[in-house]
């Protein structure tokens, strides 16, 4: 625990989904997906519990069989393909208040289908969110691949497109080098993290105040096809991420 404060984390893992069926529960090197995600939470001295969130039984068994909890079933309208995290997650939490009067001062968001995780980073994020009273959350990112600034959107087939993001200083982005774009990131799903009262008061999962902390891109996979999930398999094998020694 860190200066006193209850964390907890909180694992979402619904029982549909399209792209790659029972994805959650898929056999990563031998262990269910979502087992990384229980697995990282535990072994982090800071976290003070790890609840997973689900509407089926099947992946509410693993959960346990791996050591997290599973104090609530999620309802069935909170499972749903356009279901979003700040009702998952507020739920979650209600259900905490009501049921157990315990209410976490932080929560971390351990997406099952972002598993290559390392154990100094979760702390590390933990103690920046701390440090920073006046922060409402903290999100992992990591350099994009791809500038958005030569990005455009399209309104039709007869209409003109128009750029994604302008920059200060630079007239057309698009047409300049790389090398003389700002940098931008893009949000991993490794690691979220939120204060209690960025998600009850400010219902938001941000809030206005977001820390970034980078990671290296070569760590990155989000899983929600095939491909991805033999690439997460592949990084996992090779690095001393949060994994089974088995």
């Amino acid at each position: 625990m860190t200066d006193n404060q209850l964390i907890i984390s909180i694992i979402p893992a619904r029982g549909g989904s399209k792209g790659l069926p029972d994805k959650n529960i898929l056999p990563l090197l031998g262990h269910p997906l979502i087992a990384y995600s229980i697995r990282a939470s535990l072994a982090c001295p800071l976290i003070n519990r790890t609840i997973v969130s689900t509407d089926s039984e099947s992946i509410a068994a693993i959960a346990r069989q791996y050591g997290a909890e599973v104090p609530f079933m999620r309802p069935a309208e909170l499972a749903l393909d356009f279901s979003t995290d700040i009702e998952v997650f507020t739920h979650a939490l209600q259900w905490l208040r009501d049921n157990e009067k315990y209410l976490p001062d932080t929560i971390l968001h351990l997406r099952p289908t972002s598993p290559i995780r390392f154990l100094p980073d979760i702390e590390k994020c933990i103690r920046a969110l701390q440090a920073n009273p006046s922060a409402d959350s903290l999100r992992a990112v990591t350099p994009s691949p791809i500038t958005p600034f030569k990005m455009w959107w399209l309104k039709g087939d007869d209409l003109p497109m128009e750029p994604l993001l302008t920059a200060e200083n630079i007239k057309e982005p698009y047409n300049e080098p790389r090398q003389k774009l700002p940098q931008t990131y893009w949000q991993t799903g490794t690691l979220d993290m939120m204060r209690r009262q960025t998600l009850l008061d400010k219902k938001s999962m941000t809030g206005e105040f977001v820390l970034p902390y980078v990671i290296d891109n070569r760590y990155v996979a989000d899983i929600d096809d095939q491909d991805s999930f033999d690439r997460a398999a592949a990084i996992i094998r090779h690095t001393n991420c949060v994994k089974f020694d088995d």
